[in-house]
């Protein structure tokens, strides 16, 4: 028989991604730039790198990461930010990943276009005969192959340069399973974990980002065929209906049966690795 004062599956949702009922940008800007700063200096490693898009997420991110080193030199540790652009080819919002760079300053730039291993890759994969179906469903899985290269590139710098790789991911993605696997999921830490977007948003305000970069339309732009296609047009619920499942505020029963049966389905992707029982 089920306790009365029993998690429902909503509260448990929330425990699991780690979402807090009462928010401060100021202090949650202040509490993760510490975090970064901390878990860097106890790791021994002497760098943070992550590949910025143009999109609120890696600007928010990138920036607590440019404070997080420079408290560390300050304090006199060897600390640095490597910020890394990772366009397929030419990018649609090239301007804007441009002056997110300009507000982050970050210690370091690194340019890595991914289009010649994406399609050299692809290409062999048809070559050896593989099916990956029509053409909007080809077009997606070479996305998902875009995502997983940026990422060896990001963790090949990383390696160089002595450091750790930051992911942008945060609660309303990881409950909407809207991440590759392996791809832009797999990172050493994640500042911005347990933040509705509406919160990831309130941050960057609370760091000073220009508001139009704040409220850009969320896109991961991984598909040739739709550029810049807006992340809510997967999802089936917008962003706004997300965030309020997250903060405890009420959602139609229709969306609260998409967002349950959605984070359901992508379980798998954030679980490690399944082993024997």
């Amino acid at each position: 028989m089920t306790s009365p004062n029993a998690p429902t599956v909503r509260e448990q949702i929330l425990q699991a991604l780690k979402v807090v009922r009462f928010f401060d940008a100021q202090a949650e800007l202040e509490r993760r730039v510490a975090f970064l700063a901390r878990y860097l200096a106890s790791s021994q490693r002497s760098s943070y790198v992550l590949g910025i898009s143009g999109g609120v997420d890696s600007l928010v991110a990138g920036t607590l990461a440019q404070r997080a080193v420079a408290r560390l030199r300050a304090e006199g540790r060897p600390a640095r930010f490597v910020a890394v652009r990772l366009p397929y080819g030419t990018q649609k919002d090239e301007a804007d990943a441009a002056r997110c760079i300009a507000f982050i300053a970050p210690d370091e730039v690194q340019t890595v276009d991914i289009r010649s291993a994406v399609d050299a890759l692809h290409g062999q994969l048809m070559a050896g005969g593989l099916s990956l179906g029509d053409a909007a469903a080809e077009d997606f899985h070479v996305g998902n192959i875009k995502a997983r290269m940026r990422m060896v590139a990001q963790y090949a710098i990383a390696g160089a340069t002595g450091g750790l790789v930051i992911g942008t991911d945060h609660a309303a993605e990881a409950l909407m399973g809207f991440f590759t696997k392996h791809g832009d999921g797999a990172a050493d830490v994640l500042p911005l974990a347990g933040l509705s977007k509406r919160r990831v948003r309130a941050v960057g305000t609370a760091l000073g980002a220009p508001d139009d970069l704040v409220m850009k339309t969320p896109t991961a732009d991984l598909e040739t065929l739709q550029p810049l296609r807006p992340d809510e047009d997967a999802f089936g619920v917008s962003y706004q209906v997300i965030d309020d499942f997250l903060e405890g505020l009420p959602v139609a029963p229709e969306a609260e049966q998409i967002i349950l049966q959605t984070y359901a389905r992508s379980a798998h992707k954030r679980e490690p690795a399944a082993v024997p029982g």
